[in-house]
């Protein structure tokens, strides 16, 4: 099926969302509207395209990453680290698909014709100080399955190609701090998109769940909640809570130390660490909604492997030095380091905050 989408993008003065603070979000359509054609082409029995220029998902230069007319950014409240890339997020949706709510802690429930766009770029890349796109990955959905495609951009910042084979590529720039670093990028390949992506057997995203989008953004035509957002445009159906249980920011020192560490390991583990994930073995379960509880979390927990002697619990109250969580994330050694996919360095500010958090612990371990 070839899609050729017109997309309804809402405009209104007064407030569209009635509810009492107990009660789940409806969003009333509005009364005005503006109708704009979005240029998109997804023909479910063509993808993945072999070029990033074929879905039409960007107007004018490409690199600019301007959305098209239906193409709607989005941003998470606490973003995954890898290797220090920053990401433009975008989602688009086919004439007749949208979400709908199933929890705070669950992904959106998507539709046929889905498509999640996430770029991965830096800025101030040497020795031109210029921004460089790496790579755009997306997931489409067709059929009720999830499926990946990985566009790898050219020199020129032109175009981006398809290849699913993995690969690699030397980048240098200053961080924003100032500092020099460097790092040999890994573009993956589908298998490891699909390692992380997965419950069981099924490819899913990560991303676009309630606890991590319940914020606000600055659109073209404003600062709104991104889930009313999505309510306004048609990607979102049906009700949500007015409340959601959501992440913070790992890196506000205004919020509580214990909730950025468990917003942190959330993003940046928890895939892994799940029942039917790929690490659903190891003693430690890390998302959001379950390291409330510190056995859960890793607290006082005897690693169910010895990488050395030194390393007495997966975290040692007090102690960084004996904790198997901060060896990790301290760790390169693909063999040792946590996690597996996804960074060639280390994160020195992620590793700082766990630091913190480990020696401001103060359980006594049996």
């Amino acid at each position: 099926m070839r899609i050729l989408k017109t997309t309804l993008l809402f405009v209104t003065a007064s407030a569209l969302v009635m509810c009492s603070p107990d009660d789940d979000v409806d969003v009333v359509p509005p009364s005005e509207s503006l109708e704009e054609q979005s240029h998109v082409i997804f023909d479910s029995e063509a993808v993945p395209y072999g070029t990033l220029s074929e879905y039409g998902f960007f107007e004018g230069e490409m690199a600019a990453l301007e959305p098209a007319a239906g193409v709607l950014p989005y941003d998470l409240i606490t973003p995954l680290f890898t290797d220090y890339a920053k990401k433009k997020r975008f989602v688009w949706m086919a004439d007749g698909s949208s979400a709908s709510y199933s929890a705070d802690h669950k992904t959106l429930n998507f539709a046929d014709g889905s498509v999640l766009i996430k770029n991965f770029y830096y800025d101030d890349v040497l020795p031109d100080m210029n921004t460089r796109i790496i790579e755009t990955r997306l997931l489409y959905k067709i059929d009720g399955n999830w499926q990946f495609a990985e566009y790898v951009w050219n020199d020129e910042q032109t175009e981006a190609h398809l290849d699913l084979s993995g690969s690699y590529f030397d980048i240098e720039w200053l961080d924003d701090a100032g500092n020099q670093r460097a790092t040999n990028y890994r573009i993956p390949a589908e298998g490891e998109c699909f390692t992380c992506h997965k419950t069981g057997t099924v490819a899913m995203p990560l991303g676009p769940k309630p606890q991590n989008i319940d914020k606000a953004f600055a659109y073209k035509d404003g600062v709104k909640n991104q889930l009313t957002k999505w309510s306004e445009v048609g990607y979102l159906s049906g009700s949500f809570p007015s409340e959601i249980d959501r992440l913070v920011p790992w890196d506000d020192p205004s919020e509580l130390l214990s909730e950025r560490v468990r917003s942190y390991l959330d993003v940046n583990c928890s895939s892994c660490h799940l029942e039917g994930s790929h690490c659903d073995y190891r003693p430690i379960r890390l998302a959001w909604n379950e390291t409330a509880e510190l056995e859960n979390l890793g607290v006082c927990v005897e690693p169910d492997e010895m990488i050395n002697t030194a390393l007495i619990r997966i975290i040692a109250p007090g102690n960084p030095a004996r904790s198997v969580m901060h060896y990790r994330m301290a760790s390169v050694v693909e063999s040792e380091r946590m996690p597996l996919l996804g960074r060639s360095v280390v994160h020195d500010e992620g590793l700082e905050l766990l630091t913190e958090y480990i020696n401001s612990l103060t359980v006594i371990c049996d």
